[in-house]
């Protein structure tokens, strides 16, 4: 197992189509049969903002990879006092092995990985989630045991999953068409950057505002809510927005006829998806959800080990 070419992992950019291939690699032995490679190792995990699948995945990860986490909100640190970042960063890098964040601003994460000496995964931002985006594509290699070509469709906000989706498949050679509604796109730096990428692999993006071309002949659909966390304030607003940008089973039709339904969780089931998607014969959602587990524990094995 090498380690990657970053001490972070910030971005599903910081990894070349060779690293992400080697964490498949081992998210794939790892979950076949479980290794003790972090014996006595010790992962924080720094939330801002909570979370089901994140905090489960992370510490059952380290547990069965023999080693420890440790859960810290920021009201159980001195991070919600007044202490900097920069502070924190230093000190817990005399303490740990690694840490993982979940913020709600990207500039906190790097921030952190800067003054940190230590490994930092980047568990969530409003720009980025790096670790959902790869394990995503760990499940569309499991299900279709090829990336090259495929096509992606998303359908919805073009928000940080968005944004990590359209980097991964740059990097791996997959088609990527995404829809969202006109002020609702993927951020455009990051559509700069897939761009460049994309080149090297002859990956093809579209983004557009009909849901019908993101769906036309996909070997995968992808929704994410059309709320996320925060924006609760625009709740009424985003539903008339957003309220043609649903996966059901007339837009499916128009995709491939094995096409794999995806959504990285949690779903507000008649918005964003259909029940019938959701839990129909083309799902593959509670497969993802699984391998947040197994793709996490082979990138902190890589980091970490």
């Amino acid at each position: 197992m090498k380690k990657l070419k970053n001490k972070d992992l910030i971005s599903v950019a910081d990894l070349s189509r060779d690293e992400i291939l080697s964490l498949f690699c081992l998210s794939e032995k790892l979950k076949k049969k479980g290794k003790k490679l972090l014996k006595g190792k010790t992962l924080a995990m720094i939330f801002e903002k909570s979370s089901t699948r994140t905090r489960v995945s992370f510490e059952t990860g380290m547990y069965q990879l023999g080693g420890q986490a440790i859960f810290l909100s920021r009201d159980d640190m001195q991070l919600g006092r007044g202490e900097t970042i920069r502070d924190t960063a230093m000190v817990l890098s005399r303490y740990l092995d690694g840490i993982m964040i979940r913020a709600y601003t990207h500039s906190s994460v790097l921030e952190l990985a800067q003054y940190s000496t230590i490994p930092v995964i980047n568990g969530l931002t409003d720009q980025s989630h790096p670790c959902q985006a790869l394990s995503d594509f760990f499940t569309i290699l499991e299900h279709k045991k090829n990336l090259k070509g495929l096509k992606l469709g998303y359908i919805g906000d073009g928000n940080n999953v968005a944004n990590s989706l359209l980097l991964a498949s740059s990097i791996l050679g997959s088609d990527i068409c995404i829809a969202s509604p006109q002020n609702y796109s993927v951020n455009k730096e990051v559509e700069t950057k897939a761009r460049d990428l994309a080149q090297k692999e002859n990956s093809r993006i579209i983004l557009t505002q009909d849901p019908c071309e993101a769906a036309k002949d996909a070997d995968v659909l992808y929704t994410d809510v059309w709320i996320s966390m925060g924006q609760e304030n625009e709740k009424e607003e985003r539903l008339k927005i957003f309220r043609d940008y649903q996966i059901n089973e007339k837009i499916m039709k128009l995709a491939k006829k094995d096409v794999m339904i995806m959504h990285c969780l949690p779903a507000h089931r008649g918005e964003e998806i259909t029940a019938g998607a959701m839990d129909g014969p083309h799902s593959a959602i509670f497969d993802q959800a699984e391998n947040r587990l197994h793709v996490q524990k082979s990138i902190l094995c890589h980091l970490m080990g």
